[in-house]
């Protein structure tokens, strides 16, 4: 009874955006974000972020539910979400349907979590479809010997493929006391392009850190009040490239713009509690991933890039610019071997190979020398089929909003579709 009474009085003091009427769908929201914060006690990855009440994940940390408590409140929860009419909405019918929808996706997506914390396994493709309402497709040894071999070509020289790459690679390598400076020219040049097309509330901000010992190269942790915290890894080499990927990834249009338009327009305008907590293993990852990753693209065309980089951050980190389209022609072909990372994660989660044959399929078949493909081994072993919201998730992100602008490809269409999604509840499987 008491803690009957502590949870009915919590859920009382949740926060309703000015001017707005109670949400009757508010018990709903609230109940889901418990069980998440539930699981976290369980799952020290699981809750990427939460800037909802603090009292809640005090609780959670209290009480500590056991993992088969959790899956049936969430089982309860699924049932009712199931029965419960949408309100009649005026003009945003669809975006309560998918409100709807995912909750329903994100709450069997935790209770399969939860089975899995419990030792229950899946294949590969089984997980990833339980967890991110996707499978990525398959593809053979030959299709990415095709595309090596045209590296190849590109790569002439005496050696292992792979030794040629990382000596083509070595004149591309940004100091690390010049690391700073070349971010933040990206993160700039990323903002600026972004608050041309999406308006973003005037305190937003973020910070960025360098870390090491982390099986990740970047990562955003969104603090709420439209801050996040950005950390970048520096393990090992970082080529100039990835300046402006982890620029546009991890700050804008990405993590940082994704999490930033959640919070303004769904948890402060409509009062849906249900996005101040974000489970990373949820179909809410392949949006959030497939948006950052596309978001690239959405803010630099390949020659804007090119150019760009070219003639700003070459300088800032003191290299040489006259082979800047060269080393993006090779590049171009090592992004297309993009699935081989999915390929290895399938066949070492499946138990087909082990880590050292793992290592050596990435090598062999992704382009990544050892210590990156070790580095790479410790993502898998950490965050499992994680990997297809990545490239899948671009994949997907990149053919919806294309089919969405196919009768104004222009620039602002592009945003404006882009913004649009990363506003949205939308789901994976709503995007086909």
């Amino acid at each position: 009874m008491k803690l009957l009474t502590s949870i009915a009085l919590l859920a009382a003091v949740t926060f309703v955006a000015e001017g707005q009427q109670p949400d009757p769908w508010r018990a709903v929201s609230d109940r889901y974000v418990r069980l998440v914060l539930a699981v976290g006690q369980h799952d020290a990855d699981y809750v990427d972020a939460y800037y909802g009440n603090p009292e809640w994940r005090k609780q959670a940390e209290t009480d500590k539910l056991p993992l088969p408590e959790i899956d049936a409140r969430a089982a309860a929860l699924e049932s009712d979400i199931t029965k419960a009419a949408l309100p009649a909405a005026k003009g945003d019918a669809e975006l309560w349907r998918q409100r709807k929808q995912y909750l329903q996706r994100q709450l069997a997506a935790l209770r399969a979590r939860v089975s899995m914390l419990q030792g229950k396994r899946f294949t590969f493709d089984q997980e990833s479809q339980l967890l991110y309402d996707a499978v990525a497709p398959r593809h053979s040894d030959a299709e990415f010997a095709g595309i090596i071999a045209k590296l190849g070509d590109r790569l002439p020289g005496d050696g292992p493929l792979i030794q040629r790459y990382e000596a083509f690679k070595e004149a591309f390598i940004i100091p690390k006391d010049r690391l700073d400076v070349v971010f933040k020219a990206a993160i700039r040049a990323c903002r600026d392009r972004t608050l041309q097309y999406v308006e973003l509330p005037p305190s937003e901000s973020f910070s960025v850190e360098y870390v090491t010992g982390k099986s990740w190269s970047g990562y955003n942790w969104y603090q709420g009040d439209f801050r996040s915290l950005i950390q970048v890894n520096t393990d090992l080499p970082i080529y100039i490239d990835r300046a402006l990927d982890l620029a546009c990834h991890e700050g804008y249009p990405g993590h940082h713009v994704y999490n930033v338009l959640l919070e303004k327009h769904l948890v402060r305008d409509r009062g849906w509690g249900e996005f101040t907590v974000y489970p990373l293993f949820s179909p809410q990852s392949l949006i959030a991933e497939g948006t950052a990753n596309y978001g690239v693209d959405v803010a630099f065309s390949r020659d804007e890039r090119i150019a760009f980089e070219r003639d700003v951050l070459f300088p800032l980190a003191k290299l040489g610019s006259s082979r800047a389209q060269e080393y993006y022609d090779v590049m171009a072909l090592v992004d297309q071997l993009s699935y081989a990372g999915n390929e290895a994660a399938r066949r070492y989660i499946d138990g087909q190979i082990d880590a050292k044959g793992a290592v050596e399929w990435l090598e062999q078949y992704a382009m990544m020398p050892r210590p990156r493909a070790e580095q790479r081994i410790k993502f898998f072993d950490q965050y499992r089929s994680y990997v297809i919201n990545y490239n899948l998730g671009k994949d997907l992100v990149r053919t919806f909003i294309e089919r969405r602008i196919r009768a104004d490809g222009s620039p602002r269409a592009k945003w404006r579709e882009f913004t649009t999604l990363l506003s949205s509840p939308r789901l994976p499987s709503g995007l086909k």
